[in-house]
């Protein structure tokens, strides 16, 4: 049988592209007018900034959180002290910190310090976005467990979960990969930090926002009440990048402490439905390897085709995809409707106006923009077919498995199935 050493070495390969690929430079927008109409500038939404110290008691709250868990997950294994540590997060991380800065979050914030030199990232948001990926990487999603206060509010709500079949399940998980890679490419080319826009519990977190965020909100907690952790199995970006690191970690949470008897309790308490199975016997027979052997190899050819399509496909909405930057959409919209320059209810159009920067320019600007994006665009379809291409490859790779065991990239630790185990440890 084959094992998964290949798969996962690519999905450490596809970590660094990600990382690496894109080439973006992020524009500055125009100043700020001054308006003669009385209008008032108003007050910003989001929390006012904390001292650097408290900034650097935020980051050690964390590495003691998640130090802690390892420790609860791994070695005490503990399910109990996982919850309770759970809800110290949420109440620190959540509602007392405002749900900010945030390790998912903070993908935007490296993105940008990537690929645009007059941006400089806070090393606060650096470790934030680096100390939960380490801690992934030696021990598991222990972040997920009980540091991430998006995931701990949903844990919290989980009632009665349904199992969901195995090729929905992995439908599903394709579209926070190509999240991952919108939120990169939106933030390297300083059009948008939509992970933060559209963060569905920053409302609740807040207890305050827009009306169409927090009934988001409410509707992901509803439904985690049957479909455990909606946001975090479906959308999470992190969650991406956590999955590939845990994959190799050194340690990671086990289910039985000892002989494993097969009694299926520790399968039947996840709701996440992280828990491989005991391999079937008949995916060791001859035929059965051959046939997989087969359809490997045409995975493994089929991976550049997909590349090459994905890119092509990128490359072809990126005029579509660049309307989000602001000055790319300002300068369509002035083209196409050019009497709107003398609308002086139009903020946009008039804070544009007084900064005395002509309209060539600002097309000059636009178009070096969206060249830009036709780059990133070319390489997000590429990294969407390269992550489609060995997901397809994965499902012939399998891997000899005589006990249940957790999935190392989907489990996030919870400890539900070792506190079900009735094996003692001896």
């Amino acid at each position: 049988m084959m094992k998964r050493t290949s798969g996962n070495i690519l999905y450490l390969l596809l970590f660094l592209f990600l990382l690496t690929g894109a080439e973006a430079m992020a524009q500055q927008r125009f100043p700020k007018p001054e308006f003669e109409s009385g209008y008032v500038q108003p007050d910003p939404t989001t929390p006012e900034p904390r001292s650097m110290e408290l900034e650097y008691v935020d980051v050690l709250v964390l590495l003691l959180v998640l130090s802690l868990a390892s420790w609860l997950a791994v070695r005490r294994r503990s399910r109990r002290g996982l919850l309770w540590l759970s809800i110290f997060s949420l109440v620190y991380f959540g509602f007392y910190r405002n749900g900010c800065i945030c390790s998912i979050g903070a993908i935007q914030n490296v993105a940008l310090s990537i690929f645009d030199s007059g941006y400089a990232i806070s090393l606060t948001a650096l470790l934030f976005f680096i100390l939960p990926l380490f801690f992934a990487l030696f021990f598991g999603r222990t972040f997920c467990a009980a540091a991430c206060p998006l995931g701990v509010i949903q844990d919290l709500l989980v009632i009665h979960p349904v199992s969901i079949p195995s090729w929905i399940r992995k439908t599903l998980g394709f579209i926070p990969v190509i999240y991952l890679g919108l939120a990169v490419l939106m933030a390297a080319t300083g059009s948008d930090f939509i992970i933060c826009r559209y963060d569905p519990f920053i409302g609740i977190f807040r207890m305050d926002g827009p009306f169409l965020m927090i009934f988001l909100g409410v509707t992901f907690l509803l439904l985690g009440m049957f479909f455990a952790r909606p946001y975090c199995r479906v959308f999470c970006p992190y969650g991406v990048l956590l999955g590939w690191m845990s994959r190799f970690s050194k340690w990671h949470l086990t289910i039985t402490p000892s002989e494993c008897i097969q009694c299926k309790l520790c399968k039947d308490s996840c709701p996440f439905d992280a828990i491989e199975m005991p391999a079937e016997q008949t995916y060791r027979t001859p035929e059965v390897a051959r046939k997989n052997l087969h359809r490997f190899i045409l995975y493994v050819v089929l991976i550049p085709v997909l590349v090459v399509f994905g890119g092509w496909v990128g490359a072809k909405s990126h005029i579509f995809l660049s309307r989000v930057h602001p000055d790319v959409y300002l300068a369509e919209l002035m083209i196409s409707r050019p009497e709107l320059k003398n609308d002086v209810d139009n903020v946009d159009i008039q804070a544009f106006l007084e900064s005395g920067e002509t309209f060539e320019q600002l097309v000059e600007r636009a178009t070096m923009i969206r060249n830009r994006f036709k780059k990133g665009s070319m390489i997000l379809g590429g990294f969407i077919g390269l992550v489609l291409g060995i997901t397809l490859m994965n499902q012939v790779v399998f891997r000899n498995r005589e006990v249940y065991e957790p999935h190392r990239g989907n489990c996030f630790s919870c400890g539900r199935c070792m506190d079900y185990c009735p094996v003692e440890k001896r």
